[in-house]
C-alpha cells in the first residue's frame, strides 16, 4: 500500500469508495489520512509538475518508459481472472514495467469478442479501475498510475450513464454554451469512475455525407465547427489554457488530425486528396482554435494519408504544423491500430515495429489501443535506429498528462457519485439538448398536429415506420438508464386525446441493429412488402401520418475494417422505405416524415411530396419526449443544418463555402443544394433588419461588430439564429463565396424585438496569400447576415492597411 498512501499523503486527501485491502466497492469505507512527506520529489504535489515529471522520468528504465506509452484493450482478457474482473497476478507476469493507459474500462472484454459488449455495471467498472490501479502504484517499481480512457462523442459510453444525441444534432443546436454544459455533465460521470481521459471530440470539418462517420463531426464549416469544438473542451476541461485540470474534469482528446472528413470515394481511411491550401483554409481551423484556447493536451492523428504521407508518419503536420505553428505542448496520441495500419494498410513500412519508429520520430507519443506499434522501442533504441531522446519526449508528454490529471494525487472513483450517474440532471439536460437539435425542414401546415386539448372528436394518428418504436443513438453510443422511443414519447404526450395506431412498415436491416456488429443485411423485400400493405391498412383511417424514416447505426456508420464497412455510394433511403411513403401518401392522407438518421437527409421524394419534415438525427435517450412535444407544438423547432444537402452523389462534394469559379451549372440537374447550410423552419415567422456595422471602415488586425433587429412576427415563441458571413471581394488568391464568420441563436416572444450583436474577429479577414503566408489584404468586404445561408441581406466593410 506504500506507492498508494505516498499518493494520497501529498495530496491530502480523503480516500473514499476505492476498497482499500481489496475490500468489494459495496462495503468500501473512507479513510481520512494526514498530510505526510513525501519518498521523492515526484509524489510532492506542492512542486510543479514540470518537476515531478523530470523528476520521475530520471528513475525510469527505458522498459518502463516504453511501457508507459503503450496501452491495452485486445489483451485485457490475459490480465482478468474469473468474471472479468483485473488480476494483479497475471498483470505483473503480462507486464512486469507497468501499463500506461487501459482503455474502456466498461468494457468487459476488447474486440477478440464479436461485439463489446456486454458492459460492466458502475459497481464492477469501478472496481476494475480500482484493482487496476492499487496494482500499478502498489506493486510495480514507481508506483506510477494508470490512465484510463473511455469514449464521449455523445456522452459517456458506458452503462447507466447519460446519452447525448449525436454530434451532427449538437451541431444543430448552434449553441456553444449547451454544448458546453453538455460535455460538463459527461466530465462528471466520467471522472466519478476513476476515468481521467476521453476520445472527443471530433473537429473534422465533414465534406462528403458518403462518409458514415459524417455523424460523428459538426458539420461542414471550419468556423462552427471550431466554435463547438472549443466549447466542447471547455466542458470537459474547464476554461483557460491552464494545462492542469479542476476538480471534476477530464482529459479531452482533439479527433482526427487532419482530412479525415473527406475521403476519397467517401471512403473511411481513404486518402484525402487535399492541397495545403485547403488544409489551412478549412481543415486546420478547428485544431488551430481549440488547441490555442483551450487546455488540451492530447490530440489524435488521423487514419488517412495526405498527399502520399500517412498522418500518423507525417511530421510537418505533427512537428511544424501543430507543436511549431501553434505552439501545442501536449501528447499526440494515435487513433486505434493506426500505428500498425502504416505496414498493413499504407505499406509504407515492412513490420509494425518499423512503423512504430516512423510514428514516433513523426512526433505521436502514445500507442493506441493495443500497443503493437510501440512495443518493441526499446530494441530500436538499444539498436540504434531511434534515439533515447525520442522515448524520453514522448513519455515527457504522457507522464505531463497524468500529473495534470491528477492521477499520482488523487486517481480514484467515487462510487457514490457514479451511482447518481443519468440521473434527474443528465435526463433533463439530455431532453433540452435533443429539442434544440430538431430542424424542421418542412411544414404545408400539417405541423404542430392539431389535437384538442380536451372533449370533442379524437383524431387518430397513425404512427408508422421502422424508426418509430426505437430510440437509435447512433455511433460510440452508450447505454442510459432508460430511453424513450418516438412511438412511446406520442403516446405518453397525447394521452387520451388521441387514438395512436402504430405499423412498423418495413425492416430496415435483419435482426440486431448494433453499431458493433460486422455483418449487415438489408431487409428481406418480400417480407417488407408485406409489411407495407399491413402499414397501409393501419393508415387507411388516420387523420394524420406520422412516418419514421431514415437509418440505422448499421446502415451508416465507422468503416473500420472491410468485414464492418459503414459508407455508402447512395444517399437516398435505404431498402424499400421509398415505396413505404408512396403507399401512405397514396391514402390522400397528410404524412409527416421525422427523419431519424445520422448522414445528412437526401431523400428527394420525400423532400418533394412529404406535407412536413422534421430531422432529428440521432437525438438521445430523450429523443421520445423530445420529438413529440415537437410535433404537437409544445416545443418549437429552432436548429439549423451544420451541413449542405446534396441532392444527388453526382454534387459531390457539395459545400457552401466554394470557390467562385465552381457550382456553374449540369445539363438536365440542378446545382443548388436540396437544404443549404444553416437552413431550418420555425412554427413562428421573423424579421431580420438591415446589418449595422460597429465600423465602415477598420485597420488590419482589427475586428469590428455588426448588429442585426430581429422581430418574431409570428404568434409562438421561438429560437432564431442569426448567421453573419464575408466575402472578400477581391483578393490575390481566390476565396470562397462565403464564409460563416459568427453567430448567435436567440430565444423571442411573441411581437418581441432584439437588437443582435455579433463580433467578428480579426481573424475572419486572414488569407494565405501566394507565398502561402497569412496575412490581412486590404480592401472591399461584404459582410452578409441572414436566418438562412440563401436569404441575407448586405453590407460593405472596408479594411485598410
Amino acid at each position: 500500500m506504500k506507492a498508494i498512501k505516498r499518493a494520497a499523503l501529498a495530496a491530502g486527501v480523503c480516500l473514499a469508495a476505492f476498497g482499500m485491502i481489496a475490500a468489494p466497492v459495496a462495503q468500501a469505507q473512507q479513510v481520512t489520512v494526514e498530510r505526510a512527506m513525501s519518498d521523492a520529489p515526484y509524489w510532492n504535489a506542492a512542486l510543479p509538475t514540470e518537476q515531478r515529471v523530470e523528476d520521475l522520468l530520471a528513475r525510469m528504465t527505458l522498459d518502463e518508459k516504453v511501457a508507459q506509452i503503450i496501452t491495452i484493450w485486445d489483451s485485457k482478457g490475459q490480465i482478468q481472472g474469473e468474471g472479468d474482473v483485473f488480476d494483479p497476478a497475471k498483470a505483473a507476469a503480462k507486464f512486469p514495467h507497468g501499463i500506461g493507459q487501459i482503455a474502456r474500462p466498461s468494457d468487459r472484454a476488447g474486440p477478440s469478442s464479436p461485439r463489446v459488449v456486454p458492459r460492466r455495471n458502475i459497481e464492477d467498472s469501478i472496481q476494475y479501475v480500482i484493482d487496476a490501479q492499487r496494482w500499478a502504484m502498489e506493486n510495480t517499481r514507481l508506483g506510477i498510475p494508470v490512465l484510463f480512457h473511455e469514449e464521449s462523442l455523445h456522452g459517456l459510453a458506458a452503462k447507466d450513464a447519460t446519452a447525448f444525441p449525436q454530434a451532427i444534432g449538437l451541431a444543430s443546436t448552434w449553441d456553444p454554451a449547451l454544448i458546453r454544459d453538455i460535455n460538463a455533465l459527461i466530465a462528471d460521470e466520467t471522472i466519478a469512475r476513476g476515468v481521467h481521459s476521453v476520445l472527443s471530440p471530433v473537429v473534422d470539418v465533414a465534406r462528403d455525407p458518403r462518409w458514415g462517420r459524417i455523424e460523428e463531426t459538426f458539420g461542414e464549416d471550419p468556423y462552427l465547427v471550431g466554435e463547438m469544438g472549443v466549447a466542447s473542451v471547455e466542458g470537459l476541461m474547464g476554461t483557460g489554457t491552464t494545462r492542469k485540470l479542476a476538480p471534476g474534469k477530464v482529459m479531452a482528446t482533439l479527433k482526427h488530425m487532419t482530412g479525415h472528413g473527406q475521403p476519397e470515394s467517401g471512403t473511411n481511411v481513404g486518402p484525402a486528396q487535399i492541397s495545403e491550401r485547403t488544409l489551412r483554409e478549412m481543415f486546420f481551423p478547428p485544431f488551430e482554435q481549440v488547441v490555442k484556447r483551450t487546455k488540451i493536451d492530447a490530440v489524435m492523428a488521423s487514419y488517412n494519408e495526405i498527399d502520399g504521407i500517412p498522418s500518423h508518419a507525417n511530421k510537418w503536420l505533427l512537428e511544424d504544423v501543430l507543436r511549431g505553428e501553434w505552439g501545442y505542448r501536449g501528447a499526440v496520441v494515435s487513433d486505434y491500430y493506426a500505428i500498425e495500419d502504416m505496414a498493413r494498410l499504407h505499406h509504407i513500412a515492412p513490420d509494425n515495429a518499423r512503423a512504430g519508429e516512423i510514428a514516433l520520430l513523426a512526433g505521436v507519443d502514445v500507442d493506441l489501443p493495443e500497443g503493437a506499434g510501440f512495443k518493441d522501442l526499446a530494441t530500436s533504441v538499444r539498436e540504434g535506429r531511434v534515439p533515447q531522446a525520442a522515448i524520453d519526449n514522448a513519455v515527457r508528454r504522457l507522464l505531463t498528462t497524468k500529473f495534470n490529471a491528477g492521477l499520482f494525487d488523487n486517481p480514484w472513483p467515487d462510487l457514490a457519485k457514479a451511482q447518481t450517474s443519468n440521473g434527474a440532471e443528465g435526463v433533463a439536460l439530455a431532453r433540452k439538448a435533443a429539442e434544440k437539435s430538431l430542424v424542421l425542414l418542412k411544414n404545408n401546415g400539417a405541423l404542430p398536429l392539431a389535437i384538442p386539448a380536451s372533449g370533442g372528436k379524437k383524431p387518430t394518428i397513425a404512427v408508422i415506420g421502422p424508426n418509430a418504436d426505437v430510440a437509435r443513438l447512433g455511433g460510440y453510443y452508450g447505454e442510459p438508464r432508460a430511453s424513450v422511443t418516438p412511438l412511446q414519447g406520442i403516446r405518453a404526450a397525447v394521452g387520451d386525446r388521441a387514438n395512436i395506431v402504430h405499423s412498423m412498415g418495413v425492416e430496415i436491416v435483419k435482426g440486431d441493429s448494433d453499431w458493433w456488429d460486422d455483418p449487415v443485411e438489408l431487409g428481406d423485400r418480400d417480407e417488407n412488402l408485406r409489411r407495407i400493405a399491413e402499414a397501409v391498412e393501419v393508415a387507411k383511417d388516420a387523420d394524420t401520418i406520422v412516418l419514421f424514416i431514415g437509418d440505422t447505426e448499421k446502415t451508416s456508420r465507422e468503416g473500420w475494417a472491410a468485414g464492418h464497412l459503414g459508407d455508402r455510394t447512395s444517399l437516398d433511403l435505404v431498402g424499400e422505405q421509398n415505396e413505404l411513403f408512396t403507399a401512405l401518401k397514396a391514402l390522400g392522407k397528410p404524412v409527416v416524415a421525422v427523419l431519424i438518421n445520422g448522414r445528412p437527409p437526401s431523400y428527394t421524394t420525400i423532400a418533394a411530396e412529404a406535407d412536413a419534415i422534421l430531422e432529428t438525427w440521432y437525438a438521445g435517450e430523450q429523443q421520445g419526449t423530445a420529438i413529440a412535444d415537437a410535433l404537437l407544438g409544445n416545443v418549437n423547432p429552432g436548429g439549423k443544418l451544420p451541413v449542405s444537402v446534396a441532392r444527388n452523389v453526382g454534387q459531390l462534394p457539395m459545400f457552401y463555402n466554394h470557390k467562385p469559379s465552381a457550382r456553374r451549372g449540369y445539363l438536365f440537374d440542378e446545382v443548388t443544394p436540396l437544404y443549404p447550410f444553416g437552413y431550418g423552419l420555425s412554427y413562428t415567422t421573423f424579421t431580420l433588419g438591415a446589418p449595422q456595422l460597429s465600423s465602415a471602415s477598420i485597420k488590419a488586425g482589427q475586428g469590428v461588430t455588426v448588429s442585426v433587429p430581429v422581430t418574431n412576427t409570428g404568434k409562438r415563441a421561438g429560437d432564431e439564429v442569426v448567421q453573419v458571413y464575408l466575402r472578400d471581394e477581391v483578393s490575390s488568391v481566390t476565396r470562397p463565396v462565403k464564409e460563416l464568420v459568427g453567430f448567435s441563436r436567440v430565444t423571442l416572444q411573441p411581437g418581441e424585438t432584439r437588437n443582435v450583436t455579433i463580433t467578428i474577429e480579426p481573424r475572419a479577414f486572414m488569407m494565405w496569400n501566394t507565398a502561402m503566408e497569412q496575412v490581412i489584404e486590404p480592401g472591399a468586404f461584404t459582410i452578409m447576415t441572414g436566418a438562412n445561408l440563401a436569404e441575407v441581406q448586405s453590407v460593405t466593410l472596408t479594411v485598410t492597411q
